[in-house]
């Protein structure tokens, strides 16, 4: 009878959990929303007066046709570097980023640099 009374009470609380989750998936959604603003707009000029403005810039819409074109500098900034130069130097550099990147993360390479002792005795980090 236990078995019975026991198996019942389980059901009944299985089935009282699931109308709960059901009520509480239908019930609203207090997300909030867009504001509309109702209020219609008036303009104080005419589109023909606003066109005029805009062609009287025709200067400035050739040069900084876009927000990025305005806000950087020259496109093309001259430099000494060149481009055989960075090439170079990418070269040189990719055995030491391959021995950063391998599997013991450059220690080994980093232990088989020269060290800098000018500075003495060397402590918890700090150079005194």
């Amino acid at each position: 009878m236990n078995r019975i009374l026991a198996s019942a009470l389980s059901v009944t609380a299985t089935a009282a959990a699931v109308l709960a989750v059901a009520a509480m998936a239908t019930g609203p959604a207090y997300a909030d929303d867009i504001t509309i603003d109702k209020t219609p707009f008036v303009s104080t000029r005419t589109r023909a007066e606003v066109q005029a403005e805009v062609m009287g810039q025709a200067e400035v819409l050739r040069t900084a046709s876009s927000e990025l074109a305005m806000q950087s500098g020259p496109a093309h900034s001259e430099s000494g570097y060149t481009r055989a130069q960075a090439k170079a130097e990418y070269i040189a550099s990719r055995s030491e980023v391959h021995a950063l990147t391998a599997e013991d993360s450059g220690s080994s390479y980093l232990a088989r640099l020269p060290r800098n002792m000018s500075a003495g005795v060397v402590v918890a980090g700090s150079a005194n």
